[in-house]
């Protein structure tokens, strides 16, 4: 039977949850104060770093169901769009200097201790890295190969998603606030929409509804970098928080930090801009002449368990809380939602949550 359903929020899970539902024929309607571009987004600003077993170090093991799953369905969902994506699967490393190298063995021991999972790490010497990393092994005395991981272009998916959409015929109210959202209405300034379903996944948006919410801080700088060759993502130990540096297409660098405990969206800090050329430096001499095309910081929603939840009540239905998780789970997670819309057995009953949770 077709329904009628309204989506507050065309982030990430906005658009897929709309994309999914569209394409299983419902008739649904997306509200976001963006354009349909998302550069305002926190999915904009995101890295996509697609690093499951690594999460081990820090996040729950759900974390690590949801993004292995995610990483097998990314292929899928990535062949349905009408527009290409960068997506690589060739793993990632975890490298460290050597006053670091506590840090990396604790890192290893850690995610060895709460794997459970068939996704494996190995212990790489300098000749096993120079063979997947050549110009990483004259810094490097070894390192984690995290075998199952990779990456995608978010600059690259949310235009795709976008175009799907369109060409899906949903239809978008962009640049346009939602005020609230209830049971089965979307409240905007300028009119009430009515629908059989709504979801709301505005992320830091929803705040109202969900009071816990706080926001986690994510920094980016892109480079143009000739004279770094390296073939996949790598994270490298840093006293404050993780640091990752990721390939992209067409001699491009994303480098980052992705758990800075703050609500601040203004610039990158100095300090901030120092610590991540610092790093990229420490890791390879080339990028000493790399350009800096952008620097970037955004707010992701987190929770105080920093899991992701859906909360679940008659014609609404909630979803917040992915933390930087994001691409990680963004697959996953709408899968549960489109359970929760289609009233299909739930493939994550962890997540869910009843609408009267703080």
């Amino acid at each position: 039977m077709t329904r009628s359903l309204g989506i507050a929020g065309a982030g990430l899970i906005g658009r897929m949850i709309a994309l999914a539902m569209q394409r299983a024929g419902h008739t649904v309607t997306l509200f976001d104060r963006d354009s349909r571009a998302g550069h305002d987004s926190c999915s904009w600003v995101g890295a996509g770093m697609l690093t499951p077993l690594a999460e081990l170090e820090k996040a729950e093991p759900i974390i690590t169901e949801l993004g292995l799953a995610s990483l097998k369905a990314w292929p899928l969902w990535l062949a349905g769009l009408p527009e290409p994506v960068y997506f690589q699967s060739s793993g990632s490393l975890v490298v460290a200097h050597q006053q670091d190298h506590r840090e990396l063995e604790a890192f290893r021991a850690q995610v060895t201790r709460k794997n459970t999972t068939a996704a494996q790490l190995h212990r790489l010497d300098r000749r096993a890295l120079a063979e997947l990393e050549p110009e990483l092994a004259p810094r490097f005395n070894g390192a984690c190969f995290l075998e199952p991981e990779g990456q995608l272009e978010p600059r690259m998916l949310l235009p795709a998603l976008a175009a799907a959409l369109d060409a899906a015929e949903v239809v978008w109210h962009e640049k346009v606030a939602v005020t609230a959202v209830a049971p089965g209405c979307i409240q905007t300034a300028q009119a009430g929409y009515h629908f059989d379903q709504v979801v709301d996944c505005r992320g830091l948006g929803a705040r109202a509804q969900w009071p816990h919410l706080r926001g986690v801080r994510g920094e980016v700088v892109r480079l143009y970098a000739p004279e770094v060759q390296i073939g996949r993502p790598i994270r490298l130990m840093h006293p404050r928080y993780p640091i990752y540096i990721s390939p992209r297409p067409n001699q491009q660098v994303v480098i980052g930090a992705t758990q800075i405990e703050s609500d601040a969206r203004g610039p990158v800090t100095v300090r901030s801009a120092l610590e991540l050329l610092s790093a990229a430096f420490s890791l390879h001499p080339g990028f000493a002449e790399a350009e800096i095309l952008e620097t970037a910081a955004q707010c992701r929603p987190a929770l105080p368990d920093n899991l992701p939840a859906l909360q679940v009540g008659a014609g609404l239905l909630r979803v917040n809380g992915l933390y930087r998780h994001g691409y990680l789970i963004a697959p996953a997670v709408t899968a549960a939602c489109v359970a929760v819309l289609s009233g299909e057995p739930q493939p994550y009953p962890t997540l869910l949550q009843s609408d009267d949770a703080p």
